[in-house]
Order: structure tokens, then C-alpha cells, then sequence
């Protein structure tokens, strides 16, 4: 038997023919070949309908070699199509000869049913019309014919059909393979009923009957035996299909194995059945299943909302760090042109006055970044293997007056402790803030405490990777704090000091610090009691590096020219100010293929700077393609991300925004003399020194303006 997802499929489609009289064969051959078609000219009606097969797109008659004959085979092979097959026919009638006029071809429209009649004489074209509308609805057909292939494959569910007149049924390959057979094995109705469970198998030729006496769906589910004996359940949905008369034709199914799912039930049935008999036996060990069940719903509900707090403050991170690099631009235009308009009016006192507080301003607008690119983790480090306790022993004494007498401080150092990696000077800034928030918390004085230990973390322990980790620790004997204040105690902007007294972002900078150097901040208070302030900071076995003494920069000459790129033309205009007045020449480019332009015009450039995120093409890329064409052309890319995005693989000196004049000359010198600023991790850069902490007081706001810890 022909299987529904084995459908024949040998070769191209081709149309068969039977037009025995005249010149009507070699015309519609030589037609249909013209419209892409290959064909068969049948030399009988026996031939032609011994010819049918799914393979054939369609058929072509002639209505005087079929009027009188006897189409019993053709209409048996039409009636036996699979549901998707619908051949269509096309019938040369004599003038007049149409179905309304004719009953011999209202027969054979009964007989063929997708038929088309087409009067002689007709024009070639058509004819060929005919040939290619038919031609797509047939292979409308075989496109529905595989995408029932790909469901069947894809459900596990095997088709099937069984012709009711003759019981010839055809199946796809799944369907055999559900019933124990191979892909090539020939399976007969009688087949699959002998296969059916002999306690089952009068059950299901009763609801067959059923179905094909009244219409209604056919649904069941019986035990098959295999031909190597083993038994299976199987699931079967059919629905019956009739002629135009209302004569049941035909059964069309499908069917599925559902032995895992039997086989799963009678297990849970067997199961239920000695239940109470267990639950007796068991019941104090469910009540200790119940009781680590709910341990383990509560440290889930633990996880859960470390994961939203996690995820708030990656998205406010993401926020803040985007805000923090548009101002980071502003303030490069701003403070450029301060700068500069600051050489223009010296010697008159008052506009030196307003030029120093506008300078003033902004670098405060500057620490302020600095801090939400903290929070962010954008911000530039250099981290180092440094000795945590010689550092905090080095701040001793800007500590205390930081604090002030009314606080005593105490330390707790470990000998032997390994080195921390960390940049120092974040770090310093850090403990300093944590510092003055313990000092604000105790407005009548108490104690702080600072210490030093190693810990070792196994597995994944709230999101710190496996290792040795150094805990340095901040304790208060403060006021504390609330579960509720705790909880907010890291957000950006959340202060519970008075309007005016911080900017909110003091833990917010500590915590981005933190998990940039891949550690964390770890905070718990208790009202009445105090806060600690943990920070977990990754141990290295690398010495701690002593400060090389620093050697005085060259200056670069003056006279080079310039090519700076930059797609803002405000701060292309300050750098450019800020260069020229240094004595540079410069040229300027607002993106990456003017400057790519400008190079193959063959000027001659001393430097190139380029800043990094421009549309079209980046810095990076601008910078790769450049080397390519002057190998030795140096290069500084100006930014103000502390980590270029993935793939940026190109060894670069950078310039971080905002940045001064002094700085700008510094990396000139620096990139003409063919140093390279080092890369830290996959692209971040240190950039310029960050100056030694002051002591802080309440006139200044770059340091203690966190949460307050209490």
C-alpha cells in the first residue's frame, strides 16, 4: 500500500495525456512542454489510468475518447486520492461541447470532479493559461502534502487512511512504526486489526461501525501487540469522509504511542493504591519533608528577592551610567572653554573670580559623574595587587581628623594577610566615605571600628565567584538603621540626611566600586545597635607593587598637526580651541569616513584623535582601518566608558572624559612617544592619576554625601 507521508515523489511532476485522435497528442505535448512541463501520452484509457499517480501534476482527455468508455478505473482512483490530492483534469470538447450543453460532459465532470473543459479550436496560449493555473494548484497540493508530513514528524503522530469499499488502507511511516513495523514493511487493514489486543479488538470494530453508521467521530485507545510480542498502547482519532451522495467513503486518522503515558498512570494507580498504608508508615518523615520544604521556600523567597534587587540595580545602573556619559560630554564642552576663556582674562580680577567659580562648579559636576559612573561600574580603574592593612594603617591619621576626637577609632589588622586586587585610590575613597557616614550617624561620639580578614567562598555564594576574598569592615556604634531604610541604603540618590548635606550617591559609588572589582558590598544594621559595612574584595598571590618614581614628562613639540574626529561639533570645537591654543594644527572631521577621506587624500598627520562612539563607524573601527593605511600613525581615543563593548580588540592609548587641557598635552606627549596607556581586563584603561584624598569636612561635598549609615 502507498503510505500518506511516503507519497511518491520520484521525479519531477508530469502531465499525462490521452488524445488518441488527429494531432490533438503531439499538439498538447508540445504545448505543455512549452509551459515547463514534462508529459506521458497514454496510448489507451487502460494505460492512462494504470498511469495515475500522485507523481502526475495533470490530466489531459479529450472528450470523444472518453464519452462512450468505461472510466470505472479512473473514477476509482480519484475516489482513492490521499485528502490532500485533488488532480485536476482537463477536457477538449468540440464547439458547444461544455458542460451545459452537453450531459456526456456533465458525466465526466461527476467521474474526474476537478475538471476544466476547454472548447477546440482554442488558441495556444489558452491552452498554456490552463495548463499553468492548474500546475499551481497541484503544487498547492503538494506543499499542503508536506506540511502534513513535517506535523506528522514532528507530533509523533502517524496518519492514515482506509478506503471503506475496498479496505485499502495507506499509512505513513510513524503510523507503521506505532504499530511495530518498519518504514518498508507492506501493512494491510487486516494487519492492523490482527495487531489490536484480542480483548480489545471487538471494541474497536464495534466503534467502527459506529462511525460509519452515524457520522460521528471515531476516538479510541486499545493495547497492540508488536510482532516481537512486546505490548503498546495506542491512541486513534479518525473522521469519516463521504461522496456527494452521502455515502460513507472514507476514514481519515491519525494516531499516537501513549504507552509512556499508560504505563506512567498504572504506576500512580498502583501507587494510590497502598497510599494510606504508606502515609502511616511515613508520616513523621513527611512531616520533616514539610518542615525543609519550607526552609526551602524561605530561601528561595531569600533568592527571589536578592534576584530583584539585583536586577533593579543593574537597570538603574544602566541608567544612571548612560545620564553620567552624555554629562561627561557637556562638561568637556564647558570646562574646555572655561579653561581657555580663563588665559584671555588674566589679570582682570573679577572675570578670573566668575571664570574660577564656573571651573569650580563643574568639577563638583565632574565628581558627580565620577560617581554615577561608580554606581554604574563605568568608571576607569586601575587595579593592583595592593596590601589592604598597610593602607588602611597609611590613613590613620586622615581618618581621625576626618571623624573628628569625639570618635575613637580602632583597628583590627591581621599579620600575613594576602594582597587585595583593587585600585587604591578608589579604595581609599571608599573607606573615607564609609568613614564620614559611621561619623554622621554618631552625633555624640562613639567608636569605629575598621578590620581586616580572609574569607573563602565555595560555589556560587550570592553572586561572589569562588575564591579568597579579603572582607574589609566598617562597624558604627551608630543609631542603625530599619529593615525598610536597609533596604534602600545603596539606591542612587537615597539619602537620609538633610536637604543640601549629600548628593545620595556615597554607598551608591561604593557598592559600583565593588562589584567592578569584582566583590561585593554587604551592609546589615540594627537600630540602637550600629551598622557594619563589608567589603569583599578578591585576594591575589601577586606581591603588592611599590610606586616607581615618576620620571618628568616630556613635552610634545609644538606644530604637530592634528586630525581630530568627533561627531559633536561642540566638543570637536573646544578640543580643537584647547589644541590650537598648545600651537597644534588641526583638522577636523565629524566621522569616521571623512577622516578615513582626509587620510587618503594623502595630508600628512602627526596624530590622530578620534572619540569612540560615533554613528556609523567607531573610533575603534576608525583606528583599525587607519593602521592599515599609516601603520605608524599614532592614535588616542577619547571616551568616557571605562569598558569598551565586547570585541573591541585593539590596543589603544585612551583619553577619558572630561578632560582638562593639561591632560589633553599629557597624552599627546605620551602617544608621540609611543607609550601606551596599560589595558586593564578586556578594554579598560587607566587614564590620568587620581589626586590623593583630603580630609573631609562638612563644606565639601565629594565624599560623605551617602546614605547615612546609622
Amino acid at each position: 500500500m502507498v503510505g500518506i507521508a511516503a507519497i511518491p515523489n520520484s521525479g519531477k511532476p508530469r502531465a499525462l495525456i490521452y488524445t488518441p485522435a488527429g494531432r490533438d497528442a503531439s499538439v498538447a505535448v508540445s504545448l505543455i512542454d512549452e509551459a515547463g512541463l514534462e508529459s506521458i501520452a497514454a496510448a489507451d484509457l487502460s494505460t492512462f489510468a494504470l498511469s495515475l499517480s500522485d507523481d502526475i501534476a495533470l490530466g489531459v482527455l479529450t472528450e470523444e475518447a472518453v464519452r462512450s468508455s468505461d472510466l470505472k478505473a479512473i473514477a476509482s482512483w480519484v475516489s482513492a486520492q490521499p485528502s490532500w490530492s485533488d488532480l485536476p483534469f482537463i477536457v477538449l470538447t468540440m464547439r458547444g461541447g461544455g458542460p451545459e450543453r452537453n450531459p456526456s460532459a456533465a458525466r465526466l465532470s461527476e467521474v474526474l470532479g476537478n475538471v476544466t473543459f476547454l472548447e477546440r479550436p482554442f488558441h495556444p496560449t489558452s491552452f498554456i493559461s490552463i495548463i499553468r493555473t492548474a500546475l499551481k494548484g497541484r503544487h498547492r497540493q503538494y506543499e499542503a502534502r508536506a506540511q502534513l508530513e513535517a506535523l506528522s514528524v514532528a507530533g509523533r503522530l502517524g496518519a492514515w487512511e482506509l478506503e471503506l469499499s475496498s479496505k485499502a488502507l495507506s499509512v505513513s511511516p510513524t503510523c507503521k512504526e506505532i504499530f511495530g513495523r518498519g518504514a518498508d514493511d507492506d501493512v494491510t487493514y487486516d494487519d492492523l486489526i490482527e495487531s489490536i489486543h484480542p480483548e480489545d479488538r471487538p471494541v474497536v470494530e464495534a466503534r467502527l461501525r459506529q462511525t460509519i453508521d452515524t457520522g460521528r467521530d471515531y476516538s479510541i485507545e486499545h493495547r497492540t501487540i508488536w510482532p516481537d510480542g512486546s505490548l503498546h498502547w495506542t491512541e486513534v482519532h479518525a473522521q469519516l469522509y463521504t461522496d456527494r451522495y452521502g455515502s460513507a467513503r472514507k476514514l481519515v486518522g491519525v494516531c499516537s504511542d501513549t504507552t509512556t503515558r499508560k504505563t506512567a498512570e498504572d504506576d500512580l494507580r498502583r501507587l494510590n493504591e497502598t497510599l494510606e498504608e504508606r502515609v502511616k508508615e511515613r508520616t513523621r518523615e513527611v512531616n520533616t519533608a514539610h518542615q525543609t520544604l519550607l526552609e526551602e521556600v524561605a530561601q528561595r523567597e531569600r533568592a527571589e528577592e536578592q534576584l530583584r534587587q539585583s536586577q533593579k540595580m543593574e537597570a538603574i545602573g544602566q541608567l544612571t551610567g548612560g545620564v553620567a556619559h552624555d554629562f561627561n560630554n557637556l562638561l568637556m564642552v564647558v570646562l574646555g572653554n572655561l579653561e581657555l576663556l580663563g588665559k584671555h582674562v588674566a589679570g582682570d580680577a573679577k572675570a578670573m573670580r566668575l571664570v574660577d567659580g564656573a571651573l569650580q562648579g563643574a568639577r563638583r559636576g565632574a565628581a558627580l559623574t565620577q560617581r554615577l559612573l561608580a554606581f554604574a561600574r563605568q568608571q576607569d580603574l586601575q587595579v593592583r595587587p595592593v596590601d589592604l592593612a598597610e593602607l588602611v594603617t597609611g590613613m590613620n591619621d586622615l581618618l581621625q581628623r576626618s571623624v573628628g576626637s569625639s570618635i575613637n577609632i580602632e583597628t583590627i589588622l591581621p599579620a600575613a594577610l594576602p594582597p587585595a586586587l583593587v585600585d587604591a585610590n578608589q579604595l581609599e575613597l571608599a573607606l573615607l566615605n564609609l568613614a564620614v557616614n559611621a561619623r554622621d550617624a554618631m552625633p555624640e561620639g562613639g567608636r569605629l571600628a575598621i578590620s581586616l580578614r580572609e574569607e573563602q567562598v565555595v560555589g556560587n555564594d550570592g553572586g561572589l565567584g569562588e575564591g579568597s576574598y579579603l572582607v574589609l569592615a566598617v562597624a558604627d556604634s551608630g543609631t542603625g538603621m530599619d529593615a525598610e531604610t536597609l533596604k534602600k541604603a545603596v539606591d542612587p540618590f537615597f539619602s537620609t540626611k538633610e536637604v543640601g548635606k549629600g548628593t545620595g550617591l556615597g554607598l551608591s559609588m561604593i557598592h559600583g566600586l565593588a562589584v567592578q572589582l569584582n566583590g561585593a558590598l554587604v551592609l546589615t544594621s540594627e537600630l540602637g545597635i550600629g551598622t557594619t559595612a563589608e567589603l569583599w574584595l578578591p585576594a591575589t598571590e601577586r606581591p603588592p607593587e611599590r610606586p616607581a618614581e615618576e620620571l618628568p614628562a616630556l613635552e610634545a613639540s609644538p606644530g604637530l598637526k592634528i586630525l581630530l574626529v568627533d561627531d559633536d561639533t561642540l566638543i570637536a570645537m573646544s578640543s580643537a580651541d584647547m589644541l590650537e591654543d598648545l600651537g597644534h594644527d588641526v583638522v577636523e572631521a565629524n566621522s569616521g569616513s571623512e577622516a578615513l577621506a582626509l587620510i587618503r587624500s594623502g595630508q600628512h598627520f602627526d596624530l590622530m584623535i578620534t572619540d569612540y562612539s560615533m554613528p556609523g563607524m567607531t573610533g575603534a573601527q576608525l583606528a583599525q582601518s587607519a593602521r592599515n593605511m599609516l601603520p605608524t600613525l599614532p592614535i588616542v581615543l577619547a571616551t568616557g566608558y571605562a569598558e569598551l563593548p565586547a570585541g573591541t580588540d585593539i590596543d589603544l592609548p585612551r583619553l577619558g572624559k572630561p578632560y582638562n587641557q593639561a591632560q589633553l598635552a599629557k597624552e599627546i606627549t605620551k602617544a608621540i612617544a609611543g607609550e601606551t596607556t596599560p589595558i586593564l581586563g578586556s578594554s579598560r584603561i587607566a587614564t590620568a592619576s587620581v589626586p590623593r584624598l583630603a580630609e573631609a569636612d562638612d563644606r565639601r561635598d565629594e565624599i560623605g554625601d551617602g546614605v547615612r549609615v546609622i
